[in-house]
């Protein structure tokens, strides 16, 4: 990994006396500008929209800005290593690609582009449960690459074990349990836009594989798909659960657990009691609770509390290399990536994600170097400041 960015960088600059006028983006914008292009105002919105009035995801982007990096000069940045180690296992980089459903809304490789994309950068893909297409095909795209599982935790206890049960088998290395969605938010785009795609038999490719689910029906899904629809809505999400409903997930895998959507410091310290192996501080991209704290603001706090028991992760706002620098150096493990991936898959497919991620890779190696540090393990308070004006 030693100078990937600066490879990328004169990759292109190489190309400067022969100019392709139909390049792809290098900027999050431009990216965001060209798939609004592309996309009708129902998946756009879908992807690009939070709830409410989008307070909570403009404050995950803004909330970056409070933070500034103190570059140190002459320290020997020419040789640097991105490397991380995360539940005994080492990874190439500290990015990761957020898991997002229904990506079959957004460009017709779906969620294997979006995998292929990533295999091939050897960054971990999180599949979603609301994957368009199942785990076991995405698994399959991806090979020995590495990959984790998202998991939705069904109002039916024996899906969410079966999902479970399924991700193992295929070869997942960790499961991301998200907490933040037991119900959709109050979501005003797609509300005017009267957009569901789960209703249309979008991001229910899991759900309409499972043994169990499929037991559930009087008709298999390819005779009824209303009823399968119907059974899902009746089940997806579950706003019952507590933090004893752990043990029963512990029960059903040895792989290693993530509590996704942690933003308070307490919840962080219960779940590090419940024996999880941890921690990813989302509030999902801005789109459950609208004013809610921004994931950067809340990442500090959870470190703080539980930093030196679990690994800490962050997912929200995540734009260009200096925003990685800064999460990384506020205590978080690892980045996920979300939305950015999403509009490079509706420009260009798995070319597109793969260019969003070999770009932002690039960036954050630079960025790194010119701040002074040569390894991510480098990377402390020390070189930020707090803005607090």
């Amino acid at each position: 990994m030693s100078n990937f960015g600066n490879h990328v960088q004169f990759e292109v600059y190489q190309t400067m006396r022969q100019p392709d006028p139909d390049r792809l983006p290098v900027s999050c914008e431009e990216w965001e500008a060209r798939a609004r292009e592309v996309l009708e105002d129902g998946p756009f919105y879908y992807v690009a929209g939070g709830a409410g009035g989008e307070e909570t995801m403009k404050d995950n982007l803004h909330s970056f800005t409070r933070y500034k990096i103190l570059p140190r000069m002459l320290k020997n940045v020419e040789d640097r290593d991105l490397r991380i180690e995360l539940f005994g296992k080492r990874y190439n980089s500290p990015l990761l690609q957020a898991p997002i459903g229904v990506q079959s809304i957004i460009h017709d490789g779906g969620e294997l582009a979006s995998a292929k994309a990533s295999a091939a950068l050897n960054i971990p893909y999180i599949a979603s449960s609301a994957s368009t297409k199942t785990m076991e095909e995405i698994a399959e795209v991806m090979g020995e690459a590495p990959k984790w599982f998202q998991l939705y935790w069904n109002k039916d206890p024996e899906v969410t074990a079966s999902f479970v049960r399924r991700a193992e088998a295929a070869g997942y290395d960790a499961i991301v349990v998200t907490l933040d969605t037991p119900m959709m938010a109050w979501r005003e785009k797609d509300l005017k836009n009267v957009y569901l795609p789960f209703l249309i038999g979008e991001g229910v490719g899991n759900y309409f594989t499972d043994p169990v689910f499929r037991s559930r029906l009087e008709s298999p899904p390819e005779e009824n798909p209303t009823e399968a629809v119907m059974h899902w809505t009746k089940t997806f999400g579950n706003p019952g659960l507590t933090w004893e409903h752990l043990l029963f997930l512990r029960e059903h895998t040895d792989l290693p657990i993530l509590l996704k959507g942690i933003l308070h410091p307490d919840d962080a310290k219960i779940a590090h009691e419940y024996g999880v192996d941890g921690i990813i501080v989302s509030n999902h991209g801005g789109r459950q609770v609208d004013g809610a704290v921004s994931a950067l603001d809340a990442l500090p706090p959870i470190v703080e509390a539980v930093g030196k028991e679990l690994p800490v992760l962050m997912d929200g706002g995540i734009r260009r290399g200096a925003d990685v620098i800064k999460a990384l150096s506020l205590g978080a493990k690892a980045v996920l990536v979300g939305r950015p991936c999403m509009y490079g898959l509706a420009v260009a497919g798995e070319l597109g994600v793969h260019e969003v991620l070999r770009n932002l890779l690039a960036d954050t190696d630079i960025t790194m170097a010119l701040s002074g540090c040569s390894s991510v393990a480098e990377l402390n308070r020390s070189i930020l400041l707090d803005d607090k004006r």
